[in-house]
């Protein structure tokens, strides 16, 4: 009997310690205003206990689905698994999303732990052959289902998926698949720390003034206070975040400076120390070959362009050649007149990447009279911001108000409600737009709740926020943003709007939840309304004298609107063709990476003077985020962006009403419970015509 008892007591005990803890605030109803996570009462001990009960929570709803009696239907399989995990799905966004923008060395090796952890639980779904079989006999029969077209269309995706990540293969490969599965989720996060710890590890200080010329005042002031903060008082700090490199690299006099920067700037993840992403990619590459050849295909691209709008491989290079031949030619007439440019002022040396974007702005300012510096006085950071709600109001009629009363994650961020023209709630947005050490670099897009109507039929509003790392401001002035800064709001904006729009039953087909390669038409066909002239005039006004943005700035703005468009569009098709190339290799040989990059450069004829965009051991799009052998979508997007612009123009009313209200329909709303190419002849009425982005670009003439 006491034998027994003292077990008992021992089971009492386990359960207690393994119970839910009462005060983690992701074990009950968020009580927030609207709903949103209670980010003040979070804390990163909530973390891992909370996803370890969300594991066991939708294992629970799994077997449920695979033990219930009654013969598999669309609601009892289909929709039962796309509403499982919800405890699970809170928890990865809030942790993901601050793992991306407010990180820290504890929520750094929490990942660590959780990777793996998620990555078997996602296995443990999607190769459960009882789970399988029941997604397969829904399908089977779906002609016979009479569904309507977004739960077709969530069938069709779920057995798809389930078939890509592995349920069809015999159980003798599964154990490998998951072995491939954990060592690729383990890689990708490290390779993401690696290239945020090179950020923030490099630096430069300068202590000669002389050695500042060129820079525009604002830059110099923002190198001031990083060198204060620093305790470098005196002294001026350089890093390796965007909006310190790219004014260094555009008008810093000082050519070994320059070249110190941008080779430090390239080589993002691949410094001499323990971040370095040589290694992680070689073994992520042969594990993507591995595994896609496991699911019967030659290559990784083979495998992940199934599920995007391109379809095939052939049709990507076809695409991407018939941009690089025009692009190439007119890269090179660019760089004769910048080693021009060079002679002219007394030098000898030829033009080599560090000298690119310096040379192009001196020319930018000789042939167009333009100056980056006074453009962005016209871009105050709050100005941009208030005329991106105008056009959407003018556009959509939605309204956006400032919320005090809603937690942020970090005191930079601000929270918004959004409105739609009648008043009702539409979502929360949050915007987070400078850099900081715990952010890593770039500029995105994410969720913290996803729209969808919930199994008692109630409407669930989104949750999103952008994240960007734009210019701050200083002691001496506000934030005011580069013509490429206040683009990148724009864009991320319309990636926002995708997400708040978004008008779907189910989960799973909600927002963005659509091939990588139609995912940026939203996003990039508001950029066509950032630079517009008569948009220009709405919202660009001088942040001291608040004077409207001169006609002949913006026609000078407009006149150079095409210059250095070789660069910009062979530096980005340089990146694609990398991306490419490692994911058409059919076997694994172990390389270098500059090998390798140096043989696609010679493949394709590339320049000396143009470095890819994105480097392979900082190519975060194609490593750890889903870009990968999707890097190309960017330019296919903008086929149909500017394309869709067209829509607005041939109407002579940039915010027509009836063309608004059906791009709003055809596209934002729909989310993935359309094929892509339907839902884009549905607004437009035809298919994409390319002529429009190479006017766009300067690539006919």
């Amino acid at each position: 009997m006491k034998k027994i008892t003292g077990l008992l007591l021992s089971f009492i005990i386990l359960v207690a310690c393994e119970a839910p803890e009462k005060d983690n605030p992701f074990f009950s109803e968020y009580t927030t205003p609207f709903g949103v996570p209670p980010f003040h009462l979070i804390e990163n001990t909530h973390f891992l206990p909370a996803f370890k009960e969300g594991i066991v929570e939708q294992e629970a709803e799994i077997d449920a689905i695979i033990n219930n009696p009654e013969p598999p239907t669309f609601e009892n399989t289909i929709a039962a698994l796309d509403y499982s995990g919800m405890l699970i799905n809170r928890v990865s966004l809030v942790f993901y999303n601050y793992l991306s923008a407010n990180t820290s060395d504890e929520l750094q090796k929490i990942a660590e732990e959780v990777a793996p952890m998620m990555s078997a639980h996602s296995d443990n779904i999607n190769l459960n052959m009882d789970l399988f079989a029941r997604i397969q006999a829904v399908h089977a029969q779906k002609d016979q289902l009479a569904l309507n077209e977004e739960q077709e269309m969530l069938l069709d995706e779920t057995y798809k998926s389930f078939v890509r990540n592995g349920a069809a293969l015999p159980e003798e490969k599964q154990e490998r698949f998951r072995e491939i599965n954990q060592e690729l989720s383990t890689l990708t996060l490290q390779f993401s720390q690696n290239v945020l710890d090179d950020v923030n590890t490099w630096k430069m200080f300068i202590d000669n003034e002389e050695d500042l010329a060129g820079l525009p005042r604002s830059a110099r002031e923002a190198a001031a206070e990083a060198a204060a903060a620093a305790e470098r008082e005196g002294e001026w700090k350089f890093t390796l975040q965007n909006p310190s490199v790219m004014p260094f690299l555009s008008y810093a006099d000082n050519r070994d400076l320059r070249e110190k920067v941008n080779l430090a700037y390239i080589s993002r993840g691949n410094f001499d120390n323990e971040n370095n992403n040589q290694q992680i990619i070689n073994r992520i590459i042969e594990l993507r070959i591995e595994r896609s050849q496991m699911l019967g295909q030659e290559h990784y691209a083979e495998f992940a362009l199934q599920t995007r709008m391109a379809g095939d491989i052939e049709t990507v290079k076809t695409f991407l050649m018939e941009l690089w031949e025009p692009a190439l030619q007119i890269a090179h007439e660019e760089a004769d007149m910048l080693q021009e440019q060079i002679y002219a002022d007394g030098f000898d040396f030829d033009l080599k990447f560090w000298d690119w974007r310096y040379y192009a702005e001196r020319v930018r300012k000789e042939k167009f009279d333009i100056d980056e510096g006074e453009i962005s006085e016209y871009f105050e950071i709050n100005n941009v911001r208030d005329g991106i709600f105008m056009i959407v109001e003018k556009l959509w009629g939605l309204q956006f108000i400032q919320r005090e009363d809603v937690p942020v994650y970090h005191p930079d961020a601000t929270a918004w409600e959004v409105l739609e023209a009648d008043g009702t709630h539409l979502g929360i947005l949050y915007m987070d737009m400078h850099p900081r050490a715990s952010k890593r670099g770039g500029a995105w897009m994410s969720s913290y709740r996803r729209q969808f109507i919930d199994q008692d039929g109630r409407f669930v509003h989104p949750v999103v926020t952008i994240v960007c790392n734009f210019t701050a401001p200083t002691a001496g002035q506000p934030a005011l943003l580069t013509f490429d800064e206040m683009r990148t709001f724009f864009h991320e904006f319309g990636h926002a709007l995708h997400g708040l729009m978004a008008n779907t039953h189910y989960i799973g087909l909600s927002g963005t939840s659509v091939p990588w390669d139609f995912v940026e038409l939203p996003s990039q066909v508001m950029e066509n309304w950032a630079r517009h002239p008569d948009v220009l005039k709405m919202f660009a006004v001088h942040y001291e004298t608040g004077e409207t943005i001169p006609d002949e700035l913006i026609e000078r703005i407009m006149a150079s609107g095409n210059f250095n468009q070789g660069f910009a569009t062979v530096e980005f098709l340089a990146s694609a063709h990398l991306d490419v190339e490692y994911h058409t290799l059919t076997s694994y040989e172990p390389f270098t990476i500059e090998e390798f990059e140096k043989q696609v450069m010679q493949k394709y004829n590339m320049m000396d003077e143009i470095y890819f965009r994105h480097g392979s051991t900082h190519f975060m799009h194609i490593f750890p985020l889903a870009y990968s052998a999707g890097y190309y979508s960017y330019i296919w997007a903008g086929v149909l962006d500017a394309d869709a612009f067209e829509a607005f123009v041939e109407t002579g009313d940039l915010f027509h009403q009836e063309t608004a209200q059906r791009f709003r329909e055809e596209i934002l709303e729909r989310g993935g419970t359309r094929d892509a190419m339907e839902m884009y002849v549905n607004f437009r009425g035809h298919e994409p015509d390319i002529e429009p982005l190479l006017r766009q670009r300067g690539l006919i003439r």
